[in-house]
């Protein structure tokens, strides 16, 4: 996932056109309760981390949507970071995590979402004394990236198990190691730490151009030993002997880590096992977690370090069915049970990832899965995703690639280190795990080759992998619409989906969308859906349409000029479904509209490319856009659009929206960017965008939507994500605007949040929201 977002400047407030501005008021506060509407998962978990002293407590940390304690009498996880704001949106991706061995209720975070100017504050290590509760911040003089390259690495943050008030953090951009004395609380760089690695993904891409920098953290316990891992192929490994006063590389190192087949690797993680002194490195040409292995050779491979002697041995599996190894993006160690251990390839793509196990310390090696030529593709395990249809993709299981898959991205992998049968792995999209993981060796081998080579199946009994990601919520979501009783969103990277139920995770949107950019209906008749998408494997259908609710689909016409994949772009639909208007994102396209349900596009005209366009709620023929400063309208069903010649309007990004039940009334959220002098706030049109009068209270505003009025009120509620008196939140007005009520509070803020927000038709109060890693947000008075 990789996103910006808009920064704020409060302007001075002025009237487009000659209606009166409103006065602020504060209203009388209501309390909210604050819920997600389920997806389970949905986004990339790039770490699992097991407390080593208290069974069941469990964290789990995603690269932009913060992270999770797992709570064992619901076998579900609890957000821990919904307390942070706007103004610090990037301690949302969380880098690295490390729970206390010691002392259990003492858990750390290492967060910042880019090493680039894409966020524009610092990295922190963030700290709590009561498991994640409630928090403190040490922030750091430089960046962390958790939603950048190498993010499954690690863990980059440790606590030392003999003395728990220090702790180690790897850091990216040639800041080297940093270290603790005092429970993170303060922080300072350990200067005789000799290497700052040097592994850069791509020098051309802003986004790839990083130094890996310090990778992680392990700790021998039976020789008192510090290991730490660097993104430098030649130098990989160094250990301290000494307590952290001296540090050395480690021999051998740089031969048994840096190369596989003439491709530079890495050291992406380290596991230790303390009963029989070994420290196992996993590595790959590429610190993920996106690519693979290079198609001519293996990408990666698995080295024992023995602790006591220094002796390296190559304990790489042998065998990957049906191609090289990509390399490894896992690896633990069973506490209970000395020599066992499992790995996962790291985007192994078709038809699966692999899991790998041993028992014997790494000499010989299980698999997953494999191929028989008598039976085709054989598991040891069924994958359940009851709960979370939305994981079969909308497909069904093609010969030996199946709709459910282990994953891709596998990079947290963790063996409970109380309870050999649990293990946990995170994947691009969900957790998944089991309770029944030492049945895996009571199956033996899944095939047996003959003495011509022959390889037949083994019958086997299956165990059960099911969704372990129930509480999870750290999807981006771009667009949503209530239609009251229904609530259909765009969501990045797993399309969208159309709840009747908030509590229950529903199938994904049947339109092989990869990311959801826009969801509109029609007003008189809410059966009619519309919903763009950028499609999966460069597909054409970014338009599609349900006549039924959004209980079926089907896919528009492609339209010439717009290339598969990317520039979706924004659609709208005629309150009586008679038109549907499509601006694509692609700059060199200009708007299309459409009298047959998508069969068949024209141009629009009067419009530039890229306008944002949006339909009235009351009188079908009447459509609105906005490009550059400038407002239009069309009074024909958008086959031709004239601008209203509105002055005063911002000049940058904006979000309109149009008020259901009232002709011509829209309002108009001004984003503002900071970088380009330019002022967000708020507008608002009684007469279809000719005049428009300035909210005087609101500075930056990112979204703006209605729900049902209050008791007593001729108007509809309105609700924002906005700035008031300086505070980014979100914002109730029941009066049109005149006074505003905050609504939300300081312990749910949920980063960057309300990029698209609206209220309920239906029920007074109810309001759902957009987040960028924390899911579909909606809020009920108490």
């Amino acid at each position: 996932m990789q996103r910006r977002t808009f920064t704020t400047l409060s302007a001075a407030a002025f009237v487009a056109g000659a209606l009166p501005a409103p006065a602020f008021a504060q209203q009388a506060a209501d309390t909210y309760v604050w819920k997600n509407a389920v997806v389970n998962g949905g986004g990339f978990v790039p770490g699992i981390v097991f407390n080593e002293t208290e069974p069941n407590l469990i964290y789990a940390r995603t690269d932009i949507g913060g992270c999770y304690r797992w709570q064992e009498a619901t076998r579900t996880w609890k957000p821990l970071l919904d307390w942070v704001g706007r103004d610090k949106w990037g301690w949302s991706g969380v880098v690295s995590m490390a729970t206390d061995p010691v002392d259990p209720n003492r858990v750390y975070a290492a967060v910042g979402t880019y090493t680039t100017d894409w966020d524009p504050d610092n990295g922190a290590v963030l700290y709590s004394d009561n498991r994640g509760e409630t928090w403190g911040v040490a922030e750091l003089p430089f960046k962390q990236g958790g939603n950048m390259p190498g993010r499954g690495m690690g863990e980059r943050l440790a606590v030392h198990p003999a003395k728990n008030y220090e702790l180690y953090l790897g850091t990216p951009s040639g800041n080297g190691l940093w270290r603790s004395h005092d429970f993170g609380r303060t922080w300072a760089k350990v200067g005789n730490f000799p290497n700052p690695g040097n592994f850069v993904v791509d020098p051309s891409n802003p986004y790839s151009a990083d130094n890996q920098g310090v990778l992680w953290i392990e700790f021998d316990q039976i020789g008192g030993n510090i290991y730490v891992g660097v993104a430098d192929p030649a130098d990989p490994l160094y250990v301290s002997r000494d307590g952290g006063a001296t540090w050395q590389p480690v021999p051998g190192a740089a031969a048994a880590l840096g190369s596989v087949d003439g491709h530079r690797t890495i050291p992406k993680q380290a596991a230790v096992d303390n009963t029989n002194g070994y420290l196992y490195v996993i590595t790959s040409h590429d610190p993920g977690p996106y690519n693979g292995g290079p198609s001519s050779g293996r990408g990666g491979k698995i080295q024992r370090l023995s602790t006591l002697t220094g002796a390296w041995t190559d304990v790489t599996p042998p065998y990957n069915p049906g191609r090289p190894i990509p390399g490894f993006g896992g690896v633990t160690v069973d506490r209970q049970n000395p020599g066992t251990l499992m790995a996962s390839t790291c985007n192994n793509w078709g038809p699966d990832e692999v899991l790998f196990r041993s028992t014997d310390s790494g000499a010989t090696w299980s698999l997953s899965w494999d191929y028989s030529d008598d039976a085709g593709r054989v598991d040891r395990f069924d994958m359940d995703n009851t709960g979370t249809p939305w994981l079969s993709w909308n497909r069904q299981d093609d010969g030996d690639t199946y709709a459910v898959k282990h994953g891709w991205m596998i990079e947290a992998l963790a063996i409970d280190p109380h309870d050999s049968d649990r293990i946990m792995w995170g994947t691009g999209a969900t957790i998944w795990g089991t309770d029944d993981l030492t049945q895996w060796d009571a199956q033996g081998e899944l095939v047996r080759r003959d003495a011509s080579g022959q390889r037949s199946a083994l019958p086997i009994q299956k165990f059960t992998v099911g969704v372990r990601a129930e509480g999870v919520e750290e999807t981006a979501v771009l667009d949503l619409a209530a239609l009251g009783g229904t609530l259909v969103s765009a969501f990045g990277d797993i399309g969208g989906f159309v709840h009747t139920d908030l509590g229950r995770a529903e199938p994904m949107i049947r339109s092989d969308w990869s990311t959801g950019t826009s969801v509109d209906f029609a007003h008189w008749n809410p059966n009619v859906i519309v919903g763009t998408g950028n499609p999966h494997d460069n597909g054409v259908g970014h338009v599609g349409v349900s006549t039924d609710g959004g209980r079926t689909w089907r896919a528009a016409s492609p339209l010439a000029g717009v290339p598969g994949g990317g520039h979706a772009g924004v659609v709208a639909i005629a309150a009586n479904a008679s038109v549907i208007l499509w601006s694509p994102s692609d700059t060199s396209v200009t708007p299309v509209r459409s009298t047959d349900l998508g069969a068949n596009w024209s141009p629009v005209q009067g419009l530039p490319a890229g306008a944002l366009i949006r339909a009235d709620r009351v009188d079908s023929p009447i459509a609105y856009a906005f490009s550059g400063g400038r407002f239009y309208r069309s009074t024909n069903g958008g086959a031709t659009f004239t601008d209203t010649g509105a002055s005063g309007l911002p000049a940058g990004a904006v979000d309109f929206r149009v008020v259901p039940g009232r002709w011509g009334d829209v309002w108009l959220a001004g984003r503002g960017d900071e970088k380009q002098g330019i002022g967000g706030g708020m507008w608002h049109s009684q007469n279809g965008g000719a005049t428009w009068t300035r909210i005087s209270a609101i500075g930056t505003a990112l979204s703006v939507g209605f729900g049902r009025a209050a008791v007593g009120s001729g108007y509809p509620a309105v609700y924002t994500s906005a700035e008031i008196g300086g505070k980014a939140a979100i914002y109730r007005s029941t009066d049109a605007g005149s006074s505003w009520q905050r609504i939300n509070d300081d312990a749910h803020q949920w980063a960057f949040a309300g990029s698209a927000i609206t209220g309920d038709p239906q029920i007074y109060g109810r309001v759902y929201l957009t987040t960028n890693g924390r899911g579909l947000i909606y809020g009920d008075i108490a």
